[in-house]
């Protein structure tokens, strides 16, 4: 089971606005930049990200987009969820897709409980928390060249 660039992205972008914001709107390019994602994936992204009110938008001169909650209140979970197809690691498990054998299936039990697992233990962390791991990595230091820590 893989996450898709999707996933990754989203989370990598949401971390980089975090990380960057500081109460100002940070634009796609930027992130894009920082991040080497393309604009356009973004775009997507963040469309779906907001459309989910994880992050809020900014138009005009001085625009972008800002985190719609603390980044200690944002998960992992909250951000893939937003932008990701279903983590669960067999079809059977994700409760709107029957079989028709789950009452008879051994392994159901099993692909459930990992894909609780998953669940559980994306949405036990959150941006600030990768934020916090940035700055501890970078010593407090922008993550590519500057010093900036997360907005709370």
């Amino acid at each position: 089971m893989r996450l898709s660039t999707k996933g990754q992205y989203a989370v990598r972008a949401m971390v980089d606005l975090a990380y960057y914001s500081k109460d100002k709107p940070v634009t796609l390019q930027e992130i894009a930049d920082r991040e080497e994602i393309s604009i356009n994936y973004l775009e997507q992204l963040f469309a779906k990200l907001r459309r989910n009110r994880i992050v809020s938008s900014v138009r005009g001169p001085g625009g972008g987009y800002l985190l719609a909650n603390r980044a200690d209140k944002i998960s992992i979970g909250d951000i893939i969820d937003a932008v990701e197809e279903s983590l669960t690691p067999v079809a059977c498990a994700e409760g709107d897709v029957g079989c028709g054998r789950i009452d008879k299936c051994v392994t159901f039990k099993l692909w459930k409980g990992l894909g609780d697992r998953i669940k559980d233990f994306l949405s036990s962390i959150t941006v600030q928390d990768l934020c916090d791991d940035a700055g501890r990595m970078f010593k407090d230091q922008d993550i590519k060249t500057g010093s900036r820590k997360c907005a709370a």
